[in-house]
């Protein structure tokens, strides 16, 4: 059996574990599922490794990657690139041309694979100021661009396999692997730099904890993968023989989850506060018994409590729920799915209730690029789950908690460092302890609770301290508010910038008889609309203290995303961008 030590290794042991997986890799191509076998994977990932030494690839050269949708050639390229003891790079497909530019030199990149005719025209708008840059490969057809096929073609004659294994050999599991550029909230990218040895132990240390039926499982993916932690779930798939079938977009997950029918898939909470949403509002158009039977249904899953807290009772009418309401909730999700991976931000918890009521438990984990990136993960089996928490610290990694609440990580998955900055590298890593920049807390059975951000936290002008996610998080529960950012720092009260749910609010508006406007700009200027939501506030306000209450508020006419710069590539906001776009509505609170 092969033993797993570099991250090339992964295809090769669930070669001898399982055989070859028929549907290892799946991407649709032109409305067909086309089918990647274990065999082929690492038929395709040798050819890839030989054509790149006729090329010329040394060790320690960078490759970019950046596709804009998950798919199999992504994966091919990232284990033909390591086996040469290259490393990749992958890059976010939505940052700036600015971005790309910035990543490209900082990395040294010298090829660079795109995905598309938009990605191509990003990284050619910037080329050249890329002096480093030798050429751009692409995996769709695209005309006056060489396509990656022309590797596996170079890589056919298997007479160089010798010196292949030789560069895997000289592959040393404490050598860098990757650099992740995490896209930041402030500022430049960071190259995170990480080691075969982070991303491996941290497959193999969370493995325990995932209730995954080895080589019968399928998984749908759609989150991208240049981020670690889906690209950390792509090579558990592998470990565990799971068949990898790769989303073709966002807007299509509703369909590819139809037609793939996944046991599993990995989501951020922001599209769970969606897919909760889209559950709701069906439910609302619903008439008589049917309607009674779903709110009955969602009053019992926000109730829910695991391993029978709850009591007999409770279990028998849940039960019932399951069976008449909850289970056309995972029909609807393709009629399988048993497990939903959640990480990279804090999970609502009344989410957690309703969707374990629902048996379509989410897995909560948590963690940085920085450590690989899973700290902690929840275990539904063995008491390891607990709503309110992300689980407890998986093996190998320890966890203390400063004493200014800082949660501080040590352990094999901790990152070699930033790359190209020593200084910064030796600010977050102190005395081997990874400084998180999370404030956390552990309760008495071992289960840890993130609290807040550290850098997010900030003091009233009455020295009072405010935690904005905990506060943003209980007020997205309101149907009628999408996004939220709770801002305040130095001023006399906490108040919030928000932007509406504004198709929610437009059916409230048909619902009830009001004309809400056509345009956002309409919406949010509604007289009664603004009254709506304040109602909101303040019943959502009842469960802070008085000096965290949300005194005021300002709606915005956008659609937070990633285009419009609210947003990461991973969801989460841009807080400094937020408060710059704006500052006229800060102002208009404050003065």
């Amino acid at each position: 059996m092969t033993s797993i030590t570099r991250l090339f290794d992964f295809p090769y042991y669930q070669q001898d574990k399982y055989t070859s997986i028929p549907d290892a890799l799946v991407t649709k191509q032109d409305g067909v599922w086309v089918k990647t076998s274990t065999q082929e994977y690492i038929a395709k990932a040798n050819s890839v490794s030989r054509a790149l030494l006729r090329m010329g690839i040394q060790k320690d050269d960078k490759i970019a990657l950046i596709s804009s949708s998950n798919r199999t050639e992504w994966n091919i390229m990232d284990i033909g690139v390591l086996q040469t003891g290259a490393q990749t790079i992958p890059i976010y497909p939505t940052i700036s041309e600015d971005d790309y530019e910035y990543v490209l030199n900082h990395s040294g990149a010298i090829y660079c694979f795109v995905s598309d005719v938009e990605v191509l025209e990003k990284v050619n708008s910037i080329r050249h100021k890329v002096p480093n840059l030798k050429e751009v490969y692409s995996f769709n057809l695209i005309e006056g661009c060489k396509n990656w096929n022309e590797l596996l073609i170079l890589g056919l004659d298997p007479s160089n396999q010798n010196e292949v294994e030789s560069r895997k050999n000289d592959v040393k599991p404490e050598e860098l692997a990757t650099i992740i550029y995490t896209s930041g909230t402030t500022g430049k990218p960071k190259g995170v730099m990480l080691s075969h040895k982070n991303i491996v132990s941290n497959v193999l240390d969370s493995a325990s904890r995932i209730p995954f039926e080895a080589g019968k499982t399928r998984a749908l993916s759609f989150l991208p993968v240049c981020h670690v932690f889906e690209r950390m779930i792509l090579y558990l798939y592998q470990y565990y023989g799971v068949s990898i079938y790769f989303g073709e977009a966002i807007d299509k997950i509703s369909d590819n989850l139809k037609e793939v029918k996944p046991n599993v898939i990995t989501a951020v909470p922001r599209l769970l506060e969606k897919v909760y949403d889209k559950i709701y509002a069906k439910g609302s158009e619903l008439t008589g018994i049917k309607k009674a039977l779903f709110f009955w249904a969602i009053d019992l899953g926000l109730r829910y409590e695991p391993y029978g807290t709850n009591g007999w009772w409770y279990e028998m009418q849940l039960k019932i729920a399951r069976k008449l309401i909850f289970s056309k909730w995972k029909e609807g999700l393709g009629g399988n799915l048993e497990l939903m991976v959640s990480g990279s931000a804090a999970l609502q918890t009344r989410l957690s209730k309703i969707f374990a009521a629902a048996e379509i438990p989410v897995m909560e984990g948590y963690g940085l690029t920085e450590t690989s990136p899973v700290i902690a993960v929840t275990d539904m089996r063995n008491k390891g789950y607990k709503v309110g928490t992300v689980g407890k610290v998986i093996d190998n990694v320890e966890v203390i908690i400063a004493t200014d609440g800082e949660i501080l990580c040590k352990g094999p998955n901790v990152m070699m460092g930033y790359y190209k900055d020593e200084k910064l590298t030796n600010e977050v890593i102190v005395n081997g302890f990874f400084r998180t920049g999370d404030i956390g807390v552990f309760d008495k059975e071992g289960f840890l609770k993130i609290t807040d951000r550290k850098k997010e936290m900030f003091k009233t002008s009455g020295g009072k301290y405010i935690a904005p996610q905990i506060i943003e998080n209980t007020m997205k529960q309101s149907r009628f508010i999408d996004q939220i950012m709770v801002i305040g720092d130095g001023q006399k009260m906490p108040a919030a910038f928000i932007q509406p749910n504004f198709e929610f609010v437009k059916e409230w508006g048909t619902i009830h008889g009001i004309n809400v406007g056509v345009s956002n700009e309409e919406v949010i200027s509604n007289e009664k609309v603004i009254a709506r939501i304040q109602e909101e506030i303040d019943s959502l306000n009842a469960k802070f203290g008085n000096w965290e209450k949300i005194k005021r508020f300002e709606l915005t006419p956008d659609i937070w995303s990633i285009e419009g710069g609210q947003l990461t590539p991973t969801l989460k906001m841009k807080r400094k961008l937020v408060m710059e776009k704006y500052i006229d509505l800060f102002h208009k609170i404050y003065n």
